[in-house]
């Protein structure tokens, strides 16, 4: 009886550990319940600003990015994706330079996002593959709505194989934290699956 119980017990820590493992990777850093978003067909992103800044890094992160958010979008309910190369520091947002974007291309809502690199090594350009990618959500109307970031490595255990696939997967990951906080307080006025 004292096996079955202990036994039990262990199955039962374990699979909870897995469980709250699994979205280990994104976090909510902002969020304002006061704002109400209604359907969302359309989102505006900016090119995301990138750190380090390091000029190898540019493209292939803009591909990978874009690449991950056009599938994800997709996923969460066929919702379009405009993509303006306009760079946008991530700390000093202009609001009404987001509030224009977002009104001249008849969007929703308006993401600016960073992608941001850890440097790894005593080398002056040897980077981890290590990606955090944070996103602020602004809507139509220029309120801030949202933050959210997404850590490949805390949401992995483990180093991903390449640069440009946890550019991906973080770029997911955060657009799925995004929705997901959406849909649990009620911010959009249709449900997305």
């Amino acid at each position: 009886m004292k096996k079955v119980l202990l036994f039990g017990t262990l199955a039962i820590i374990t699979t909870g550990l897995l469980v709250s493992c699994a979205n280990f990777g994104d976090s909510l850093h902002y969020v304002n319940n006061d704002v109400k978003l209604g359907k969302i067909a359309k989102i505006v992103y900016l090119t995301p600003e990138i750190y380090p800044d390091f000029e190898g890094l540019e493209e292939p992160t803009y591909q990978a990015f874009f690449s991950a958010a056009t599938d994800k979008l997709y996923d969460l309910g066929d919702i379009k994706l405009s993509k303006i190369d306009t760079p946008m520091p991530y700390d000093t947002i202009d609001v009404p330079v987001l509030k224009t974007l977002c009104n001249n291309n008849m969007a929703d809502l308006i993401v600016v996002p960073k992608v941001k690199y850890f440097k790894v090594g005593l080398g002056k350009y040897v980077l981890s593959n290590q990606v955090v990618v944070s996103m602020k959500a602004y809507n139509k109307m220029g309120d801030f709505v949202m933050e959210v970031a997404y850590d490949t490595y805390s949401g992995n255990g483990r180093l991903i194989g390449s640069a440009e696939n946890s550019v991906k997967i973080g770029t997911s990951g955060a657009i799925q934290k995004m929705f997901k906080e959406f849909r649990k307080r009620k911010m959009l006025g249709v449900h997305i699956s």
